[in-house]
């Protein structure tokens, strides 16, 4: 056959002639109208597009919070872990996280820290909590800008046997923030306390929440929902 009579005589070539579109053209024509009108972006281009964007990946799942305060600890007995807890259930937060496995991006991020150790170096004059603090706080803390950073310090420790010494690992995370501009929330009364010395005293009041879950485990609870609602008067952004 001669291609160019074949083609001449083809039905779509008689509707051309016409000013008729052929039928396959038209369904063709169609559904590409239909699938601009309808098409949605699918979560993985809208994370595609913002990685090309350059924009940072959010580190935590769900919404993100228009002020964000995190709750980082470190412990050896897991007191501090059960303390955190009661802070995270008053305030209604997120997760609790060890500060040994948290980014110095995300420290930086929040716009409140809520940080707490345990004593266990009794006497130590640094490095007094045992934990990952003693590292974080000489190693990564020094290279962040914390000023103008709100933050509140709870410390767990045993004020019958360790006496002298209750909860001195806080004083040490209050010095430490400090340094680095920290402003410094949640200050408390010594009373209901049966200890002697503590290095967590500034000014005749604890630095932050002092919890004994050795003698006075049903007190913490209590104590920590008080004093969440003391940060939250202070200017806490939880």
């Amino acid at each position: 056959h001669d291609d160019a009579d074949v083609h001449a005589h083809h039905p779509a070539h008689e509707l051309k002639k016409k000013g008729r579109p052929p039928a396959a053209m038209m369904s063709v024509n169609v559904g590409v109208i239909v699938l601009c009108l309808t098409y949605t972006p699918t979560r993985a281009f809208r994370q595609h597009l913002g990685a090309w964007k350059g924009t940072k990946p959010v580190v935590r799942s769900g919404p993100v919070p228009l002020h964000a305060v995190g709750i980082f600890y470190s412990t050896t007995t897991g007191n501090t872990e059960t303390v955190a807890g009661y802070i995270q259930e008053a305030a209604d937060l997120g997760e609790i996280e060890d500060i040994g496995s948290v980014s110095d991006d995300v420290i930086t991020s929040l716009d409140g820290l809520v940080v707490g150790a345990p004593t266990w170096h009794t006497g130590a004059d640094e490095m007094r909590s045992g934990t990952s603090w003693d590292d974080w706080l000489y190693t990564n803390l020094p290279n962040l800008d914390l000023k103008g950073k709100k933050v509140a310090i709870f410390g767990v420790g045993d004020q019958v046997s360790y006496a002298d010494n209750f909860c001195d690992a806080a004083g040490e995370l209050y010095d430490c923030f400090v340094g680095r501009g920290a402003e410094i929330v949640g200050m408390t009364s010594t009373d209901g306390y049966d200890h002697t010395d503590s290095k967590a005293i500034r000014d005749g009041k604890f630095c932050g929440l002092m919890c004994d879950e050795d003698n006075q485990p049903d007190l913490s609870a209590e104590r920590a929902a008080a004093w969440v609602k003391q940060l939250k008067s202070e200017g806490m952004p939880f």
